[in-house]
């Protein structure tokens, strides 16, 4: 069980630093540019959202694979394992998005 929390925790963060990571970068990257900030932050992590789920499971199809390999054979407890992952990963994403928009509230 330690295992899985720590597996799980892992993606979460990954998920949430990727969303943070890339808003924050092309927040600066639209400053050079000169467009808005707040809006360029905003739009990148509801576009990065998914991506962040993606690199944090693994960036493959592996997981998939592996829910379907295991639901088929009838274990059950590697694909609920898996499907938690990715929740984990999703909850992450989503954390960070929804930082992202409180950071960028007062700025639009």
């Amino acid at each position: 069980m330690n295992l899985f929390l720590s597996k799980a925790a892992l993606d979460f963060f990954i998920a949430f630093g990727v969303v943070i990571g890339g808003s924050l970068l092309a927040a600066v990257g639209s400053v050079l540019v000169s467009w808005p900030a707040a809006s360029t932050m905003l739009d990148t992590a509801m576009r990065l959202k998914i991506w962040a789920i993606v690199a944090a499971i693994g960036g493959t199809i592996d997981p998939v694979r592996v829910i379907e390999y295991n639901v088929l054979e009838g274990h059950l407890s590697p694909a609920v394992q898996q499907i938690l992952f990715i929740v984990f990963a999703f909850f992450g994403a989503h954390m960070g998005t929804e930082l992202v928009r409180w950071i960028c509230r007062e700025a639009l």
